[in-house]
């Protein structure tokens, strides 16, 4: 009797938590309803099965429990039932996987009125491609990959020049057209993900694959990796943004192309020299920093990142916290560059001056900070040398005082809150491994010795 009635409960509370659940499918935002209807079908299939099987067993266990004086009867087989139940399960297979089919034959049939944009997976963000004028894109091969062509694109190709890179983890996309989007990765399995968008595809070193799609809801949508591809796996997201068709070739024909990225010239560090004049108040002739004026070491730090935390400091995307006092100084000073000029060229002057050990101003364990600092290192490096393809800067011979102030400002939500922070956003996460500040003490102990 009781394990009659738990049966019954089980089948009961399955159904109620199946209608009554809040957690269901996010609101549809592209053309592939049909995976939706195969999905319901799939729920209703199997959730008869479910309630057929589990009442029956209910009602076996009640009916044929066992009773004083009242013996089992053994019946060997029953055909009539064998044929019944093969015809049964065979439909309610079929009725499962007949849609998926048609889905299928839909889902790799792209319509010929279809753009092509390159989605590129790497550790642990994600980067795009558009075709130029010439609606092609141009070759690319993963040797030709530098800090300065990070899509890899062949250079004497003549269909990449007009190439437009998006270098952000956004990206925008017009409504109501279909897009064809082609996936590659740069080095672990990834998988491109937009809940709303209902497709998603493997991204697979070495192969090309892809998946298409009509968004026909305006809004920002997140992208996820749904596959396991290393430590920071959670942390690597991005974002759809669907616009208006007038809105989006706005957007669109405000970014580079390969060919004006590669026309970028180089810095000039006797130019920057003088523009390097004003900001020496604070972070000290050799930009050693100044903890007193709090105002970190700048030399020997990754021009890369150096040159993007500027930008940051233009836009509003450094400093967008009021809580962040210092960073909100820096936004008036980097407003005195005017171009990308000016900062390749103040960067490359930063880069041309002598590297220096600060002293250690933090007490705390190196050898505990080293078990910490694992995770750390997966992205910043074994020797805290920091990685570009990574994103992410140096850490060795960095101001511990200003890294810890980062630390905590990650922590409690000062820095990486921008919607445009995508990398901000990842060390907020990151930053929570930490569970108070003795453990910051000794991570940041530990990288002093690097």
């Amino acid at each position: 009797m009781v394990m009659a009635a738990a049966l019954v409960l089980l089948v009961v509370g399955t159904i109620l938590l199946h209608f009554l659940s809040p957690w269901w499918f996010t609101p549809i935002a592209s053309n592939w309803k049909m995976m939706d209807d195969t999905v319901n079908i799939t729920f209703v299939v199997t959730g008869i099965v479910f309630v057929a099987v589990n009442l029956f067993m209910a009602c076996a266990v009640f009916l044929y429990r066992h009773r004083q004086g009242r013996r089992a009867e053994y019946s060997p087989e029953n055909k009539k039932l064998e044929w019944w139940l093969t015809v049964v399960t065979s439909v309610g297979v079929a009725a499962m996987l007949a849609p998926g089919l048609f889905v299928w034959a839909k889902f790799v049939t792209v319509p010929k009125e279809a753009t092509v944009v390159e989605v590129v997976g790497q550790q642990w963000t994600w980067s795009y491609r558009f075709p130029g004028r010439d609606g092609v894109l141009g070759t690319t091969d993963a040797r030709l990959i530098t800090p300065d062509n990070p899509f890899g694109i062949d250079p004497n190709d003549p269909k990449g020049a007009d190439d437009i890179l998006i270098s952000t983890p956004e990206l925008h996309l017009p409504i109501n057209k279909p897009v064809k989007l082609l996936m590659r990765s740069k080095d672990v399995n990834h998988q491109w993900a937009v809940a709303p968008f209902r497709v998603k595809m493997d991204m697979v070193p070495g192969m090309v694959t892809y998946v298409w799609l009509t968004p026909t809801r305006t809004g920002q949508f997140d992208v996820l990796c749904e596959q396991l591809c290393g430590l920071a796996h959670f942390a690597m997201r991005g974002r759809v943004v669907v616009d208006e068709e007038r809105a989006f070739q706005a957007w669109l024909s405000n970014q580079p192309t390969y060919s004006e990225t590669r026309a970028q010239v180089t810095g000039n560090a006797m130019a920057g020299q003088a523009i390097y004049a004003v900001c020496s108040a604070c972070h000290g002739p050799q930009a050693q920093g100044n903890q007193t004026l709090n105002a970190p070491k700048l030399s020997s730090q990754a021009s890369w990142y150096l040159a993007r935390q500027l930008r940051h400091f233009k836009q509003g995307i450094r400093g967008a916290s009021d809580r962040d006092i210092y960073a909100k100084q820096m936004i008036p000073m980097a407003a005195t560059l005017t171009d990308d000029t000016a900062i390749n060229n103040v960067v490359a002057y930063i880069d041309s001056l002598p590297d220096e050990r600060p002293r250690a101003t933090l007490s705390g364990d190196p050898d505990r900070g080293k078990s910490l600092y694992t995770t750390c290192a997966a992205c910043h490096g074994t020797a805290g040398q920091g990685i570009w393809s990574t994103k992410a800067p140096r850490l060795s011979h960095m101001s511990d005082w200003y890294l810890a102030r980062q630390l905590h400002n990650f922590q409690q939500g000062i820095r990486g809150t921008h919607p445009q922070d995508f990398y901000g956003a990842q060390m907020a996460l990151m930053a929570k491994i930490l569970p108070d500040d003795r453990a910051i003490d000794d991570l940041l102990a530990y990288i002093h010795t690097l």
